[in-house]
């Protein structure tokens, strides 16, 4: 089974009147449905708007990685033992 990243879902009969869909989802992303399979997602221009993008830093990034390591190292230990 599929998992569906959105809430929202549409037929491809009922994208005949795409516009009815976009309204209907609120301007977010819609799932897209033939024969109950997924076949995409239609994504309205004002739910991409809405996300900012930036660079991490480099402290960032490193902190990331310290954090994962942190993690993975009970895991690490145990599998060299094997």
């Amino acid at each position: 089974m599929t998992r569906l990243l959105t809430n929202h879902i549409a037929t491809m009969t009922e994208l005949r009147e795409p516009h009815k869909v976009l309204e209907r989802s609120g301007g977010k992303p819609v799932a897209i449905l033939r024969n109950s399979a997924l076949v995409g997602y239609l994504v309205p221009a004002e739910a991409t708007e809405k996300v900012s993008y930036r660079y991490a830093t480099r402290e960032e990034a490193l902190a990331a990685l310290e954090r994962t390591r942190e993690r993975a190292q009970p895991v690490l230990d145990y599998l060299k033992d094997k």
